[in-house]
């Protein structure tokens, strides 16, 4: 959800409010478009249906509308109310009433579900009410803050959009009965970790959207009592104190969130420990962890590299060793990619730097929307990197995606962080705008030093690199700047102020480039960020990826599909180290892209069984063949078949 830093002492940049930018055409105009118009309503059938998540009806059973037992997953109900938010910006930015008055049915529910001292979780509720052995606090892995923290967000967000207090009502209650938890932890020092720590993120913006000092207090005291866990683990980060981490470690998702809210805490209360430790996790990540897509945590199961191997240091979905990034085993949970969003934009609010905004971006675009079909109806979690014709195992998450998957966590998740996607447009400070997320828009901007103005946004990207703003309805003349941002990958381009030119070279990548505002409505700035196909290898110690090569265009990360090239299988193609690129239209459910077009080399090998773990290879000659490489978010829509990014490369001698 939007992260409101404006009174924030120590971030250095707020995000304009909901509504205040809008998409208008092109490639986020359309994501919004599949997310209100087909993943929010599916979601909400799926969450509502008795027979598919049962979420709904366990809200039900527990506000006594219903009878009978819980089912689905201990954290179904944070994912609804990840939902919730989802459906909340829909609904404001669609003029929804329908849905808005849908969505205070739900709250009314919810706050007949919640009992009387405030504690909303509906595993435990029916559990204790039906004596069946659940009770609350029983186990870490039922999720009980995980689900208070994204009800605190939620609620949050309701309130900012609607001016509303029923929901808040209900998160102020369960955040009294989490101050009460916390209270007594402090006083025996028996603590149990919050796995996925949402709450962290949620008492923060309780904080800040209420103004009572208790709220940070209880984010504070939280952060605090997990350092006094007992058997800590590297997959839960309390093995050692938070402000001691060094390394990222663990479950992505709880790794990320936990970094996310500490960057929380940070903004509020300035204190250089916390940030000094988020230099230094941070930077573990983006230099050995992350994939090429932007997904994070690699592994289904592993074990830590930093624990005591001779005891419980097992983890899941996780962070591994250096390097240590499977392409066909990709775990790459989408909820960690989210979460990687999540802290991404806390690092940005707090220090404005481009490498911040370019690892959200290469997220939302590579791998956050390849977790969701391009009719936004089906889901994956996990986000592998190559697809295999056929596999000797069975991995824990289907090969393709589904439309109702039992760990229901990451639809709702991607559909709140797509239905927000506007908000990571612009950011602010005192006379400054500062570019975010590039796409065509259009924005209201007041700033603090009195300039006012609309600033509308023309482009295609990210499918080209021409990006022009101009300026109307200027109420205040008052002279401003604007901060164009830079990517990392963009090598060359230009900037034209009113048809003064400057040009940019690679001395510019990942940076922000000011431009001096001072005459708003005569204005007229165009960005040209040239966009040439390039190739890029992995660190040699990426062992997958070993003389290998992918294909990237700007911030997209390209792959190649069974469809796209006329071969047995794609295991046979060589990717000429001099290779030349078409850029071609082309079309895949219903939308339009740009695709590139190619030759590649293909080995021609004598008949033999590959199935052979080793076989003797009889090679016969190359031959050229004409191929076609997709959007990497756009793969799996053309029915089962290979997948790959990465592609062995072929020097010339």
């Amino acid at each position: 959800m939007l992260i409101d830093t404006k009174n924030s002492p120590y971030a250095n940049v707020w995000s304009l409010p909901c509504k205040a930018v809008m998409w208008r055409t092109g490639f986020w105009e359309d994501t919004l478009m599949m997310c209100t118009e087909h993943t929010v309503p599916q979601l909400q059938r799926m969450f509502d249906s008795k027979d598919i998540s049962h979420v709904v009806e366990n809200f039900k059973i527990c506000a006594g509308e219903s009878t009978g037992s819980h089912a689905g997953t201990p954290f179904g109900d944070g994912d609804f109310y990840k939902w919730m938010e989802a459906a909340m910006y829909t609904a404001a930015y669609r003029h929804n009433q329908d849905l808005f008055d849908q969505l205070d049915g739900y709250i009314a529910l919810l706050g007949k579900a919640q009992l009387p001292d405030g504690y909303l979780s509906t595993k435990q509720i029916i559990g204790e009410r039906t004596q069946n052995g659940v009770a609350r606090l029983g186990d870490v892995n039922d999720f009980e803050v995980y689900n208070f923290g994204h009800l605190f967000t939620a609620a949050s967000l309701h309130k900012r959009l609607t001016g509303k207090d029923n929901f808040l009502r209900i998160a102020i209650k369960a955040a009294d009965y989490l101050e009460c938890l916390y209270q007594k932890a402090s006083e025996t020092g028996e603590v149990q970790t919050a796995v996925c720590p949402s709450h962290y993120m949620g008492l923060v913006e309780m904080y800040r959207t209420t103004a009572d000092e208790r709220y940070l207090k209880l984010a504070k005291t939280a952060m605090k009592l997990r350092d006094c866990v007992s058997a800590g683990t590297d997959d839960n980060q309390d093995r050692i104190p938070l402000l001691e981490q060094d390394q990222i470690v663990g479950h992505a998702v709880r790794a990320n969130y936990l970094y996310a809210g500490a960057a929380d805490l940070y903004a509020e209360t300035g204190d250089p420990a916390y940030l000094s430790m988020l230099h230094k996790v941070w930077n573990s990540l983006i230099t050995h962890k992350i994939y090429i897509t932007g997904g994070c945590g690699a592994l289904y199961n592993g074990v830590s590299p930093y624990g005591n191997f001779f005891k419980d240091q097992k983890t899941h979905q996780a962070y591994g060793y250096e390097y240590q990034l499977p392409n066909i085993t990709a775990y790459n949970e989408t909820c960690a990619s989210i979460g990687g969003v999540m802290w991404a934009d806390r690092m940005f609010h707090i220090e404005p730097k481009a490498c911040y905004m370019d690892l959200l971006e290469r997220m939302m675009l590579n791998v956050n929307l390849a977790a969701v079909s391009l009719d936004g109806k089906k889901f994956f979690y996990e986000n592998m990197l190559r697809r295999a014709k056929k596999l000797e195992y069975e991995l824990v998450w289907p090969l393709e995606r589904s439309e109702y998957i039992k760990s229901y966590c990451c639809p709702p998740n991607l559909a709140r962080v797509m239905a927000q996607s506007a908000e990571y447009a612009y950011c602010l400070d005192e006379d400054t705008v500062w570019t975010g997320l590039y796409g065509d828009n259009i924005g209201n901007i007041t700033l603090p030093c009195g300039a006012a103005f609309t600033i509308h946004q023309e482009t295609d990207y990210p499918y080209d690199g021409k990006i022009k703003f101009t300026f109307d309805r200027v109420s205040d003349p008052t002279p401003w700047n604007l901060k164009v941002r830079i990517p990392g990958w963009a090598e060359s381009g230009s900037i034209c102020v009113n048809g003064k030119t400057e040009i940019l070279t690679g001395q510019a990548s990942e940076t922000y480039q000011t431009i001096r505002v001072t005459n708003t409505k005569e204005t007229v700035i165009e960005l040209v960020l040239d966009m040439p196909v390039r190739l890029t290898a992995a660190n040699a110690m990426v062992e997958e990826d070993s003389n290998q090569v992918a294909v990237e265009r700007g911030p997209l990360v390209y792959c190649m599909e069974s469809p796209d090239a006329p071969v047995e299988t794609l295991d046979d193609l060589l990717l000429p180290i001099h290779a030349e690129f078409t850029l071609c239209p082309y079309e895949i459910a219903g939308r339009k892209m740009t695709a590139l077009k190619t030759q590649l080399s293909c080995l021609i090998l004598e008949e033999s069984d590959r199935g052979t773990l080793y076989r003797t290879v009889h090679h016969q000659g190359m031959k050229q063949v004409d191929v076609r490489l997709i959007p990497y978010f756009a793969w799996d829509n053309r029915g089962f078949g290979e997948m790959r990014i990465w592609f062995p490369a072929a020097y010339p001698i």
